[in-house]
């Protein structure tokens, strides 16, 4: 009995050698070369290259464009960069302002070559001729001599301190009172400072003021210019025996007057009419074409040739009246 079970127990531990030995000696083979290899590498699969284009075709495409990036130029004039203010955000620009406002130190007073006005007793007056006439634009003719001076001073003191504004004084007798500068029209035979005409009138005369002559109609003096005439300003020292009717009676002291037309001031003597420069002082309600406003501080003259009037009222009604104006502080 006791073999028989041997015999069934070696029988059984041979199938079994049978059936687990060729695993076993696999399972041995595969650790030995793991062993000699470093380990077995896990398997890999590539993907197709039409597999790797639907994935690139998936992603969403990023085109850089020349628009996205911020424009840096490199101006050529150094004065059109921003100035930055201290490091600071804000930016601050410089504008050119190409309109001026008139001043007194724009217009300074004589400032013809040998024309300057001496104050006191004594008037500077240069008859010298110095005319610039634009013939192709005779339209706006460009006329400019050296005979005018500013005014004469008045025969009583002022009774107050004069206006100091860029180094002159303005002296005048009464307020300032500002009204808009209008230019008046003095009618048809008047002409402005710079007109030009073909022909004169026959009742046209004329005048000479040291050896220069002039042609004079009506209260308006010309000059000849190519191929006809060009109002100038009056010359101071021409005489004429007869101005317009409608000429202005302008006080100069309790004792003289002066009579005034068209911007052009004269004094008379036995009988004729003598061209003076304008007297400090007087009072008139009309200016002509050709003034222009100033800017004096902040009042409003208005200066016509090298006379400044000062706005001012009388009566209720708009005047001006002529400033002396002197040079000091």
């Amino acid at each position: 009995m006791k073999a028989y079970k041997k015999q069934l127990l070696t029988l059984s531990l041979g199938l079994l050698a049978m059936l687990f030995l060729p695993e076993m000696a696999e399972a041995q083979r595969m650790r030995g070369a793991a062993a000699g290899h470093g380990g077995a590498r896990p398997t890999t699969t590539r993907q197709s290259p039409s597999h790797m284009a639907n994935r690139t075709a998936s992603r969403p495409a990023q085109t850089r464009h020349p628009s996205s990036r911020p424009a840096v130029s490199k101006a050529s004039n150094s004065s059109s960069r921003p100035t930055l203010n201290g490091g600071s955000s804000r930016v601050t620009k410089k504008t050119a302002n190409n309109s001026r406002v008139i001043s007194v130190k724009d217009n300074k007073i004589g400032n013809n070559s040998g024309n300057r006005t001496n104050v006191g007793n004594r008037v500077n007056i240069d008859n010298s001729k110095n005319v610039n006439v634009n013939i192709n634009n005779r339209n706006n003719i460009n006329v400019r001599n050296n005979r005018n001076v500013g005014y004469r001073p008045p025969y009583r003191p002022y009774p107050r301190p004069p206006y100091v504004w860029g180094g002159y004084r303005f002296s005048c007798f009464r307020p300032y009172y500002y009204h808009p500068y209008t230019p008046f029209y003095w009618g048809p035979m008047w002409h402005p400072w710079g007109f030009f005409i073909a022909t004169l009138a026959t009742t046209a005369i004329i005048v000479s003021v040291e050896n220069q002559q002039y042609h004079y109609d009506q209260g308006v003096f010309y000059e000849e210019s190519d191929g006809g005439y060009v109002v100038v300003e009056a010359p101071q020292g021409a005489t004429v025996e007869v101005i317009p009717s409608d000429a202005q009676t302008v006080e100069v002291s309790p004792t003289v007057n002066n009579y005034y037309y068209g911007g052009t001031y004269y004094q008379m003597e036995n009988g004729e009419y003598t061209v003076v420069p304008p007297p400090a002082g007087a009072i008139v309600d009309k200016l002509p074409e050709g003034a222009e406003e100033v800017k004096v501080g902040d009042q409003t003259y208005v200066k016509y040739g090298d006379t400044y009037y000062l706005p001012v009222q009388v009566d209720g009604e708009n005047a001006y009246e002529i400033a002396q104006v002197e040079e000091g502080d």
